[in-house]
């Protein structure tokens, strides 16, 4: 994590160069866009990719290597499964054997989730000027076109400008260590007007993603298949021995899965009710990269920000720590009202697109209602 980039990847993703086969297999996923109108995709990657054994190890590729290697992987597992009229149940050995080597490297899972979708999958337009929707671009496509990248594009900024919000963290529990409410309130009052800005971006959204379009031509492809009607078993990894022929289970890329928000909740005390709902949140956290479930983990473990506000009693740092829990909550609400009018109101077109489950495969109204109403009632 840092203060300008907040948890999106550290190095110019536009600039990795992958070697032998694993380029490659890169050159081959970037076709996606041309190949997936056909309808033949699962032929065109079979024909295409190296094989399995030329990509089966990951441990020599560099960790900015390994990141973008599985954007353009994961990319094409999805495509695979959901590409065509039907979806299929089986994954072939040249797309289920590297995408396990490079999950294993990673430590995640082997699908498309939210680092490899927009964490990892953008690039400056200028070097030399800032992250901005004005000067991000997406690398890796599935159909490609505005709505698709607006989509990701939104949450790129969003991430880069909550880095102001995370950077905060340490000083803030400094402050309360050393029992300083002034600094702890005048920290909040600048992580609550940076978090006015984030909401600002996700109010974004609509300019140049259409709901409509979201639903037919975006989210089709970036579901899992855990908790998936069309897919009740799971998926078999060809190839992949530890798994053997047994089909596994992965939920899909969501939002839910960013780690901006589960930070926040652990910085200002914030808890979700132990509840089935509760579990979605619990399994989500295991889809994020090593190094941000850490983070949200030490934050946990170490904030006492919420206890000391109550202990202190100061006006001042009540109304501070407020805003920030309310700016949470305005967030929250905002997904909620687009999930509705992106999935819930769209018409119900397949069982793997239904309108009522989430990419992650959860029931996710409820799921982000739940967590928004819960948000709300931590204010002092």
């Amino acid at each position: 994590m840092s203060a300008e980039r907040g948890f999106l990847c550290r190095h110019d993703a536009s600039n990795i160069d992958l070697p032998d086969a694993w380029g490659e297999a890169a050159s081959v996923a970037r076709q996606l866009p041309n190949i997936l109108p056909s309808g033949s995709i699962r032929a065109f990657l079979n024909a295409h990719l190296p094989g399995a054994d030329d990509c089966s190890d990951a441990s020599s590729l560099s960790d900015a290597q390994a990141r973008m290697a599985t954007v353009h992987y994961s990319f094409m597992v999805q495509s695979y499964i959901w590409g065509e009229e039907s979806c299929t149940d089986r994954l072939p050995a040249c797309l289920s054997v590297p995408m396990v080597a490079l999950a294993d490297r990673l430590g995640q899972q082997p699908l498309l989730t939210y680092s490899s979708y927009v964490l990892d999958n953008w690039a400056l337009i200028d070097p030399a000027k800032p992250i901005g929707l004005d000067n991000i671009q997406m690398l890796q496509n599935f159909l490609a076109g505005q709505d698709e990248a607006w989509f990701v594009l939104v949450h790129v900024a969003i991430e880069a400008c909550a880095g102001g919000v995370l950077s905060r963290f340490a000083e803030i529990q400094a402050a309360v260590d050393r029992g300083d409410a002034a600094t702890a309130q005048e920290q909040l009052e600048q992580t609550a007007t940076i978090w006015s800005q984030i909401n600002e971006l996700f109010d974004r959204m609509p300019e140049r993603c259409d709901p409509y379009i979201y639903f037919e031509r975006v989210r089709p492809y970036i579901h899992g298949w855990k908790d998936n009607p069309a897919l009740p078993n799971g998926v078999i990894y060809e190839g992949v021995e530890r798994y053997g022929s047994a089909a596994q289970a992965f939920r899909g890329q969501t939002g839910s899965q960013s780690s901006i928000v589960p930070s926040m909740d652990a910085l200002l005390g914030v808890g979700h009710a132990a509840d089935p709902l509760r579990e979605y949140l619990d399994q989500l956290h295991e889809y994020r990269p090593r190094g941000h479930r850490r983070f949200i983990d030490d934050v946990r473990a170490t904030s006492t920000l919420r206890a000391f506000a109550q202990k202190v009693q100061s006006p001042g740092l009540n109304e501070a720590y407020n805003a920030n829990v309310q700016a949470v909550a305005d967030f929250r609400s905002r997904h909620l009202e687009y999930a509705a009018s992106y999935i819930n109101k769209q018409g119900k077109r397949s069982a793997g697109n239904d309108t009522e489950v989430g990419t992650g495969g959860t029931p996710f109204m409820r799921y982000l209602k739940k967590h928004r109403d819960e948000t709300q009632a931590r204010l002092l």
